[in-house]
């Protein structure tokens, strides 16, 4: 399936009934009075969120939702039926703001949440709530009040514990492969992934977190190069980002340090929020590396970079150094959520990444 983040749809609810203006007529009963019923009420628009749905693809091309008009009202006290409510499916993380004013409406955070898009009108009052003891006749009556019409903006930020950052062929998902059962595609080309991956890390039994893997970043993508910016919001909502580091560079001339950055100037034109997260630093393909020269080029690395933070010297490929690295992220993840309050995930800044330690 084609993965969406964006979509834009028309929502509107349907309009109140229109009340009824009628007299009770019968032989045995010459003056009945009012009987007019109230019209039905307008079906409204719901979003709801489902776990099970992860793309917006639905929405990219069905983009207008009505829901039914409330029904008039009727003579013999009979009020007309609601219009039927409709509910549109979510997945989890997706943002629905308003398209002109671009306020947010609500954020789908939970599976099972329900939020109001589109209120229905109310219906019309019949001549029976007219009546009086000096209006005994009552010929009026009110039509249905309209529904509600909005144009809304969906917008999709997939919610993962921990984000992936790095240059095309890092081997971001060569990770998520090793450490998950998630299988994204993999080859020896530049922007192979060509949208988010999530993957499920399970360290025990009750003991998990996800991971996302989004395609990499270039110099120069705040003005388009490459895939531009456009699912760097799929990492806002993270506590923690792993910044990967391609440690031997199949090209000459390529300099690691220059790249890490890069790309974090790159966060910085994008979102100081998200620049200021938790990053650590993840050497891969040390495989790659001469034994005798592997710990002094990483340390020359670091040196040049300035990192104090912590960082970790894997091979996604043959997995060395990989049960140190999840180990130390699962306790980072598990303590940023047993220490904050249930916020919005996207001010999330956990400030435990200095006590995480760096492997020996």
């Amino acid at each position: 399936m084609k993965f969406v983040d964006e979509a834009w749809i028309d929502v509107a609810a349907g309009h109140g009934g229109a009340g009824c203006v009628s007299f009770r007529r019968e032989k045995s009963v010459p003056f009945g009075g009012p009987n007019g019923g109230d019209g039905g009420r307008g079906g409204s628009v719901w979003a709801r969120a489902d776990r099970n749905i992860n793309t917006l693809i639905d929405y990219r091309y069905a983009r207008r939702h009505e829901a039914r008009n409330g029904e008039p009202g009727r003579g013999s006290d009979q009020f007309g039926a609601a219009g039927a409510d409709i509910e549109l499916r979510l997945p989890v993380g997706t943002i629905v703001r308003d398209a002109q004013s671009n306020a947010v409406i609500v954020e789908m955070l939970e599976h099972g949440q329900r939020a109001l898009l589109a209120k229905g009108g109310d219906g019309g009052f019949g001549n029976l709530h007219f009546k009086s003891s000096t209006n005994r006749t009552p010929r009026q009556k009110t039509p249905g009040w309209p529904g509600e019409a909005h144009k809304l903006a969906l917008e999709l930020r997939v919610l993962a514990d921990v984000g992936l950052l790095g240059m095309p062929n890092a081997g971001k998902s060569t990770l998520v492969a090793a450490i998950s059962n998630a299988r994204p595609k993999i080859a020896d080309y530049p922007f192979t992934t060509l949208h988010p991956n999530l993957g499920v890390v399970r360290v025990a039994p009750e003991q998990s977190f996800v991971v996302a893997d989004i395609p990499g970043l270039i110099e120069g993508a705040s003005e388009g190069a490459g895939l531009g910016h456009q699912f760097l919001r799929h990492l806002q909502r993270t506590r923690l980002l792993l910044h990967l580091v391609d440690a031997a560079p199949f090209e000459e001339g390529v300099d690691p340090v220059a790249q890490v950055r890069a790309i974090a100037a790159e966060l910085k034109k994008y979102d100081a929020t998200l620049a200021a997260k938790p990053r650590w630093l993840v050497f891969n393909k040390v495989d790659m590396l001469p034994s005798a020269e592997r710990d002094k080029r990483l340390a020359d690395y670091r040196r040049r970079l300035g990192w104090k933070g912590p960082w970790f010297a894997i091979s996604a490929l043959t997995r060395e150094g990989l049960q140190p690295l999840v180990a130390q992220v699962y306790a980072h993840v598990a303590a940023g959520r047993h220490d904050e309050p249930r916020v919005d995930p996207r001010f999330d800044q956990p400030d435990g990444a200095a006590e995480a330690g760096s492997p020996t």
